[in-house]
């Protein structure tokens, strides 16, 4: 009977422990539960807000979309397909079609792209494989800056300064070949003269791009490559070039994104005739310039319903675009395995 009560007593002394040690665990274990609450909380706050400011964007642009299409409609029921067909654009006669534009749009955007991605290309290559150590820097940030620059400097610098030099030097050589591209008299303002104005915008952004992804590239992927015997040519054409193919169709595409939709320097240059040629030295028009130097003075009944058409295009082209852009890229993934 005396070990029965001798353990009876060491039990309850036991389980008197363990209650009394069950105090400071069951306080731990409910601090450990509020602060996993208030990480959750946390969490569910940031997705929240990163969220919001996704889903903001996405509005922004839906609303944008609309009241464009909203805006534009009387043009649209007034001229029907006629408006994306239409060569005429007259608000004299308040006849519009988009044809002029669209096409001054694009062609001048194809020969910025042209020009300015060869030389972005070369830019890159220089400033990653063959540059000194010294001068990288410098001329890296020299180019940054340049995309820096506002665009009316290079369309006031496009019309007082190249302009006359194209009129005097380049146009008439070209007009000699007696191609009908590079048909009709030196004007010195045009299709042509508006691409090359571009492509000199354009550059800084795309040789900026493709130097960041080829500094991307694995050192050791090209010392081999050299080590193996190969020249930089082959390096960059056979290692540089497939690694960051992803990289530069998309700097390529943002450069045709700031081409497409840029005003003021093309507004100085392109000329701003309403008629439709096939010689890259006569005088053209874009959306943007029609925009920029006709909507502060447009009669509401219809000729603003016809801007609005034309920026309504002009965020169709730049979305084709960007959509292009994301195709490629997606592709090239897919055909590289990532």
């Amino acid at each position: 009977m005396s070990v029965t009560a001798e353990q009876t007593a060491h039990a309850g002394h036991a389980r008197a422990l363990e209650q009394a040690d069950a105090g400071p665990q069951a306080v731990a274990r409910e601090r450990l539960a509020a602060r996993v609450r208030r990480f959750a909380l946390q969490d569910r706050l940031f997705l929240g807000v990163t969220f919001t400011f996704a889903l903001f964007v996405l509005v922004v642009l839906a609303g944008l979309l609309v009241s464009l299409f909203i805006e534009a409609w009387p043009a649209f029921r007034e001229f029907g397909l006629g408006f994306f067909v239409g060569t005429t654009w007259s608000p004299a006669d308040d006849v519009y079609g988009a044809v002029i534009a669209v096409y001054g749009t694009v062609v001048s955007s194809f020969i910025a792209l042209l020009i300015a991605v060869p030389i972005s290309f070369g830019i890159a290559v220089f400033l990653t494989e063959t540059c000194p150590v010294r001068l990288r820097r410098p001329l890296g940030t020299a180019i940054e800056l340049l995309a820096g620059v506002p665009s009316i400097i290079y369309g006031i610098w496009g019309l007082f300064i190249f302009a006359p030099l194209l009129q005097d030097y380049l146009q008439p050589a070209l007009g000699a070949t007696g191609l009908g591209l590079f048909s009709g008299p030196p004007l010195g303002v045009g299709m042509l003269t508006a691409g090359i104005v571009l492509a000199l915008m354009v550059i800084p952004f795309i040789a900026s791009v493709m130097r960041d992804v080829f500094e991307t590239v694995p050192g050791v992927l090209k010392e081999s490559a050299y080590g193996i015997g190969c020249t930089t040519w082959e390096v960059v054409r056979r290692i540089v070039l497939p690694f960051t193919r992803v990289g530069v169709i998309g700097g390529i595409m943002l450069g045709l994104g700031r081409a497409l939709g840029e005003t003021m320097a093309v507004t100085f240059v392109i000329g701003n005739a309403n008629r439709l040629s096939e010689s890259l030295l006569a005088p053209g028009n874009s959306i943007a310039s029609t925009l920029a130097n006709e909507f502060a003075e447009a009669d509401p009944t219809m000729h603003i319903p016809a801007l609005y058409a034309l920026g309504l295009l002009l965020f169709v082209i730049t979305f084709i675009v960007l959509g292009l852009a994301k195709w490629l890229t997606e592709r090239s993934r897919r055909r590289a395995g990532l």
